[in-house]
């Protein structure tokens, strides 16, 4: 029952991951005997050039990249046996997830690691319905693990599913190869970890190099799933031929709303929910372009095609006028600033030095936290970017509101991952209810083995 597929409410197309035939909805067999789901991580190899260029030697879920599609309806639990099959240890985490630290899998905080060749059982109920990823926690390993494709999607449906035509679940990440197409050994190379991290110049969407064509009905109601697993690459996504309507952000419901000029940030980790409408003309196209990068076989920073959503068929009858998510009703609808616990971090260091937070370059898990508070306590957590590149920094367990620069409100979503531009300061606050260590830290694998991490206590 983890993952399992229904026909949308009217028929006309089954749900897709992305598109056929490359990345159709995965549906995993049961667990053996007591109900757990297997989920395995090992090596191996993939086409990610093309021939006659070699297999790429990889990491994978399952034996696929991404890994396969986890689905629950909310209220249902998650059972799974996670197999370690690499040669090095290695954690299954959830960073979306507001779940149970004990299985929150954050390598040596919330458990051990998990050694080569053993397995360990997670089961759990998800509170919230959202679509989330699922990878690595593993200490200096998670970077090159995340980079060479332990990453998959999770969602748990809603109670009430939004009337679409199609669903499209899309995974962004990039490879770093080198001359002879396999991955750079460089996950822990200074000037790496102590820049702007690990940016591969071949963008992927679904595990192969974009853009994906994805077919669909004019005049056909979309929504789109649109998640970044790359470990650094900060993505400008530019949208033509359609206008969305954003109604979640980070697996949690927004107040919807329209993106400015038509323009989606997504910093690793991110993940977005839009609904939108096929343009209702015969062969119309719906475009999603990756803006201002630096890609392979490209001189300089270009705009790179992402995805194509193309019109195929006779249109259907036009669309009630879209509506959003619900509201969670487990998240305040109010946060007491004034009586909030506050915490002010500079994240500083960098350009051939280790990164550091509040002075502190992160190592390993330290023995004190950076907070302590009691379960129910209203928290602001400040980061203030003294760093010459852009910081993701990212909350777990734990979902946030983002807040005007004056602290006198915040914006209509949810985030459990922040951007901070170079020299810039981000406000976020939030309920501390999630009882556990949960890690404060950089949403940058490469950033927090260098530096930027530490914890709180919610007890």
């Amino acid at each position: 029952m983890i993952a399992r597929r229904r026909m949308l409410q009217n028929g006309l197309a089954a749900a897709l991951w992305s598109a056929a035939p490359r990345a159709r909805a995965q549906s995993p067999q049961p667990g053996e005997g007591d109900g757990y789901r297997p989920l395995r991580a090992a090596p191996n190899q993939m086409q990610i050039l093309p021939e006659p260029a070699a297999r790429t030697r990889i990491l994978a879920f399952d034996d696929s990249v991404p890994g396969p599609l986890l689905r629950v309806d909310k209220g249902e639990p998650l059972e799974l046996r996670f197999v370690n099959a690499l040669d090095q240890p290695t954690c299954l985490s959830f960073p979306g997830l507001r779940m149970p630290n004990a299985n929150a899998g954050i390598g040596g905080l919330s458990q051990p690691l998990v050694a080569p060749g053993a397995s360990f059982d997670i089961a759990f109920t998800p509170p919230d319905s959202g679509f989330n990823l699922y990878m690595p926690h593993a200490g200096g390993h998670t970077a090159a693990q995340i980079s060479s494709g332990l990453y998959g999607p999770i969602i748990v449906d809603e109670a009430t599913l939004p009337a679409i035509d199609l669903e499209s679940i899309v995974i962004i990440s990039d490879w770093r190869l080198d001359a002879q197409g396999q991955l750079k050994d460089d996950a822990f190379d200074p000037a790496t970890s102590r820049g702007a991290g690990r940016v591969g110049a071949l963008v992927a969407v679904d595990g192969q190099a974009a853009p994906l064509s994805v077919e669909a009905v004019p005049g056909a109601r979309v929504r789109l799933r649109l998640a970044n697993a790359t470990t650094a690459r900060v993505l400008s996504i530019a949208i033509e031929g359609a206008k969305p309507l954003i109604v979640a952000i980070d697996g949690q419901p927004a107040e919807s709303f329209e993106p400015l000029r038509n323009l989606i940030p997504m910093g690793p980790g991110a993940r977005f929910d839009m609904l939108f409408d096929m343009p209702r003309e015969a062969e119309s196209k719906v475009r999603f372009t990756l803006r201002g990068g630096e890609f392979a076989g490209a001189p300089g920073e270009v705009d790179m095609p992402l995805i194509l959503f193309a019109g195929q068929g006779a249109a259907v009858a036009p669309r009630p006028k879209m509506a959003g998510l619900a509201a969670n009703p487990l998240l305040p609808a109010e946060i007491d600033l004034a009586r909030a616990r506050r915490l002010d971090l500079a994240i500083a260091g960098g350009g051939g030095a280790p990164f550091t937070l509040n002075g502190a370059s992160f190592v390993d898990w330290a023995a004190k936290p950076l907070l302590a508070v009691p379960k129910g306590a209203p928290v602001t957590l400040g980061f203030a970017n003294k760093t010459a590149v852009t910081q993701a920094m990212r909350l777990h367990g734990h979902v946030a509101r983002l807040l005007h620069p004056l602290d006198d409100g915040w914006e209509p979503y949810w985030r459990d991952t922040i951007l901070v531009a170079p020299g810039k300061t981000v406000h976020i606050a939030f309920v501390a209810d999630n009882p556990g260590k949960w890690p404060i830290e950089s949403a940058i694998p490469e950033h927090r083995a260098a530096g930027v991490g530490g914890w709180m206590l919610v007890q």
